[in-house]
């Protein structure tokens, strides 16, 4: 091989390695636009709940939320949306979880999680391990009874 197809060579080899990086690193970018579009219409639904709260002392009912959940700006990307209302008393801590929606992420980059609103207003990113064991000390046991149903 003389030095002309050695320098051919190396350039192919090279654009390759950059089209691959570049095409993995898009993938990962693609994915991380809809986890902060996913937090984004979370914390436009916690900003809701909390006027709602304000407005009539209690948080709103899953109907209202539903159609609430049709117009939020980056709602598509929350996917299947999990509205805890009816377990939330006038008691329920600031911290108690209020809403959340499981992302699952193809990439290596980022890991599969929860989009979490709590009662407070907050919104979180978490682990799967994380949110199970929290959800787990949250709920009670007619509300996991239903939810196996």
């Amino acid at each position: 091989m003389n030095r002309r197809q050695k320098a051919i060579l190396t350039n192919i080899i090279t654009v390759i390695i950059i089209t691959v990086l570049a095409v993995v690193a898009m993938i990962n970018f693609k994915d991380w636009i809809n986890r902060s579009e996913a937090v984004r219409a979370m914390e436009y639904l916690g900003k809701i709940t909390l006027q709602y709260r304000k407005e009539h002392g209690s948080v709103p009912p899953q109907s209202y939320v539903d159609r609430v959940e049709e117009d939020l700006p980056g709602g598509v990307r929350l996917g299947s949306l999990q509205y805890r209302g009816l377990w939330i008393s006038f008691e329920s801590p600031g911290d108690e979880i209020l809403a959340y929606a499981e992302k699952k992420y193809p990439s290596s980059f980022l890991h599969n999680g929860f989009v979490v609103l709590r009662l407070d207003g907050r919104v979180e990113w978490m682990g799967e391990e994380e949110f199970k064991k929290l959800l787990a000390k949250q709920q009670s046991p007619m509300e996991r009874q239903m939810l196996k149903q």
